[in-house]
């Protein structure tokens, strides 16, 4: 006599456990068992979308001073040149939350950072000017020599002597020496 059994295999192993979760899992469907991450992933997402990642825009702008100009007017201009960089930025890419803009002017081979502006897109929608969110550096104005009278040095102009001609030089005559 032979007795034939099925065993299963959570009936083989002495585990009680396991043999509880054998019976629940026979009891899902196996598409459903396939499908719910992807259920579950985009409920979370309906209720709650990850964050945008935004970031800093950092522009650095050089100026070069033009003859005779004075301080406030390459501020003027270096204000200028920050406020459209700022924009531009803001234009560009619409994931910038803030942009970074540092405008240095060159003087006479001396190259010093003269304002920085730093701004949210929000406060620059609110009120678009630069004198509002830019911070100035008040060692540029010495740094540039702005504070020293300028003296206009050209350094190619040289100095050039024409020689000026001079008469051969003769032998000194022989002087006649008394005689006694």
């Amino acid at each position: 006599m032979n007795k034939n059994s099925i065993h299963h295999l959570s009936s083989i192993i002495p585990f009680p456990v396991i043999s509880q979760f054998d019976k629940k899992i026979r009891t899902f469907p196996l598409i459903f068992l396939l499908f719910s991450p992807v259920a579950v992933w985009m409920v979370t997402e309906a209720i709650s979308p990850q964050i945008v990642r935004a970031y800093t825009a950092r522009v650095n702008l050089s100026i070069d001073r033009l003859p005779d100009e004075g301080y406030e007017a390459v501020l003027r201009r270096a204000e200028t040149t920050a406020r459209a960089a700022a924009q531009r930025s803001f234009d560009q890419d619409i994931l910038v939350t803030e942009v970074s803009v540092i405008v240095s002017v060159q003087s006479y081979g001396a190259i010093a950072p003269i304002l920085s502006l730093e701004v949210s897109r929000q406060q620059w929608r609110t009120r678009p000017d630069p004198r509002r969110w830019a911070t100035y550096f008040k060692t540029a104005r010495s740094l540039l020599f702005f504070e020293q009278p300028q003296t206009t040095l050209n350094p190619t102009t040289e100095v050039t002597t024409s020689p000026t001609t001079t008469p051969p030089t003769q032998p000194p005559e022989p002087q006649a020496t008394p005689t006694e």
